[in-house]
């Protein structure tokens, strides 16, 4: 029966799919897996010929690999490995390079004969690369093919490098890159056009060829290219789907990459549900959007002919069903972030009392707050609150180089102006100009240059603040000391950072506290301001002031929040639109073309307006008050 169930559960995908809570259990499972064939070879005294994957997601297997080496004697002498693929022109030593990532993160901390390794060469002359890759595909069926081939995905569904347009019979080949590829490659490079356009890569054909494949894909962010890759028709466009064919394929996924399959997204069309508050609100606005129609005129037949019968039978009359969630959602509407004074506030998403709160406002980068709440922001300064906002980074590696040149010119001229004989600005200037002529892609600025560079922030931080209307000695500049090990390490968190965020929290003892949660930040900066935040609060938690304290989470300008996920709307007139667009414009760095836009190209403001007028035209579609504009919050609980 059971077997049964999660057939009937699956139905939509069309290969095998194991998901597990998070990234790092399911990586662990992998490394068994990779550790269990080695050994299972050497047994039998043959060699494991392992395809082997670079990029972000396989960094936790690579590190629990080397764990079982060192901790429990796996070895990898009777491993062969060959690698997916290789930037084209690549220098093995550069930094940017997957032969420098190999040996990062793998193959500099195991006993693996280093003539064993094999990575496609990004040193060859154009004329010498058809014969490396014809080598490169005898060198593996020589050894009888790969054993397991573990593999990545792409945004583009590429898998390797395979772009879209390629064949399922492909070899080993040079390629051209998608430019979204390039995009999400930039911030390694320094920048998008610093990235190579091209890549060797195995084709499909080489990698259908292994006796064993594994595609892993870990948070929301690849949720979408999952859901097409495992439920969508094969396709060229989706090279990913080629996979499809395969019997050998297993995708493995955490819960957040897992998240828009359809038995997660939509479990009602594939089963019966356990139909909670949260379920029912998210089936009823799908059902709602998916026919295009307000809440209150869906009808029992919409409910039976879209998969809701269950929750019609065991809930209904389906108009009853329909006022409550439309009652639910119209109670996530406020113009009083801080909570209503004097008011009854049983059906407000925040609380009446006390009337005047202490507010702190976490903003990772130094505009996330104007950009992600800027109007609430506003609100709350307007409606009397005691607010405080506090820049978690300095931001200092998001300032074009000839802006800080500009600026470090006008305070030595200024310098001069003011008292002629004084020459250090001087030197520190010819200083600056002369490493930034010579600056390679992603080579780390001079301390001097990322103080310049953080200064620049910080005053548009504080502009930015001010025009909120808030006071000096309520703007915090905190400058996290993990941002810059980030620049050279994977797990920056420190005690430093806790440290000076319980500070923070005991001075103000907010009542409110508002975080970015928006963690599809490509910069992964968002992800790591919060987690220092929930352990400061984890420290903090015998603190009588924090029972009275409640977490909001608002999103940036890279995505919103479901509408079902909304749990506080505060909408914006058009005024209120204007004067956070001006707040936003005091960050003159970012402006007209941030350095690391990801792969929107629309300004931030220009973002900023469409996301909240996108959720506001989200309300009214469900028959709710048509606004100019939302944003949006989810509660979190602590």
């Amino acid at each position: 029966m059971a077997r049964l169930n999660l057939l009937e559960e699956t139905r939509f995908e069309k290969l095998v799919v194991t998901v597990y809570p998070n990234q790092n259990i399911a990586s662990k499972h992998i490394a068994r897996r990779i550790a269990d064939l080695i050994i299972h070879k050497q047994s039998a005294n043959e060699t494991a010929v392992l395809g082997l994957a670079t990029g972000i997601t396989p960094i936790g297997v690579y590190e629990e690999l080397v764990r079982l080496h060192q901790e429990e004697n796996l070895s990898f002498k009777n491993v062969v490995t060959f690698n997916l693929d290789e930037y084209f022109p690549m220098k093995p030593a550069s930094a940017q390079s997957y032969v420098c990532f190999m040996k990062q993160h793998l193959l500099d901390h195991i006993d693996i004969d280093t003539t064993n390794v094999h990575i496609p060469d990004g040193t060859l002359a154009l004329e010498d690369i058809p014969a490396f890759c014809l080598d490169y595909e005898k060198r593996i069926t020589a050894l009888g093919g790969l054993d397991l081939q573990i593999l990545g995905i792409g945004r583009t569904g590429h898998i390797g490098f395979n772009e879209p347009g390629s064949a399922p019979n492909s070899g080993t080949r040079l390629v051209t890159l998608d430019d979204l590829t390039r995009s999400d490659a930039s911030r390694d490079f320094g920048g998008k056009i610093h990235v190579p356009t091209k890549a060797i890569t195995m084709g499909i054909g080489t990698i259908f060829k292994a006796r064993e494949i594994i595609l892993m894909a870990w948070n929301k962010k690849k949720a979408p290219i999952i859901k097409k890759a495992v439920e969508g028709e094969i396709s060229s466009d989706v090279p990913a789907t080629y996979l499809q064919l395969s019997d050998h394929v297993e995708f493995v996924l955490d819960e957040d990459a897992a998240s828009e399959l359809t038995r997660f997204n939509t479990p009602w069309l594939v089963k019966d549900c356990v139909w909670d508050e949260k379920t029912i609100k998210k089936a009823v606005i799908w059902l709602a959007n998916t026919l295009d129609k307000p809440i209150l005129k869906l009808t029992e037949e919409d409910y039976n002919n879209n998969g809701m019968a269950q929750l019609a039978t065991e809930k209904g009359p389906v108009y009853n069903i329909n006022i409550h969630i439309f009652n639910k959602i119209q109670h996530t509407i406020t113009g009083w972030p801080g909570g209503k004074a004097n008011a009854d506030d049983s059906q407000r998403p925040e609380r009446a009392k006390p009337d005047k709160k202490r507010v702190l406002l976490f903003s990772p980068h130094p505009d996330d707050d104007v950009i992600s709440m800027g109007g609430t922001f506003i609100r709350l300064v307007d409606q009397g609150h005691d607010v405080h906002v506090a820049y978690q980074t300095s931001g200092n590696t998001a300032v074009w180089d000839d802006e800080t040149l500009r600026l470090v010119e006008f305070a030595r001229d200024l310098s001069k102006t003011v008292s002629p004989d004084n020459d250090k600005l001087d030197s520190l200037y010819t200083e600056m100009r002369q490493f930034l002529e010579s600056k390679q892609p992603n080579q780390m600025d001079t301390k001097e240059i990322q103080t310049v560079k953080g200064l620049i922030r910080k005053g548009e931080a504080f502009t930015a603040a001010r025009f909120a209307g808030l006071e000096d000695y309520h703007i915090h500049f905190m400058a996290l000391p993990f941002y810059e090990r980030a620049k050279t390490q994977r797990n920056p968190i420190t005690e430093d950072d806790i440290r000076l965020t319980v500070d923070l929290l005991q001075q103000v003892k907010p009542h409110q506290i508002f975080a970015a949660g928006d963690f599809a930040d490509p910069h992964g900066t968002h992800k790591v301001c919060f987690d220092v935040i929930l352990q400061a609060l984890n420290r903090l938690k015998q603190e009588e002031w924090l029972k009275d304290c409640w977490l909001w989470l608002y999103r940036g300008a890279w995505h919103e929040f479901e509408t079902y996920e909304i749990e506080m709307a505060v909408p914006l007139s058009p005024q209120e639109v204007e004067r956070k667009r001006y707040a936003i414009f005091k960050h003159q760095s970012q402006k007209d073309r941030p350095v690391f836009p990801g792969d929107d190209s629309r300004e931030f403001w220009v973002r900023a307006e469409d996301r909240t007028r996108e959720t506001a035209k989200a309300y009214d579609k469900l028959g709710l008050a048509e606004y100019e504009a939302m944003e949006a919050f989810v509660r979190w609980r602590f």
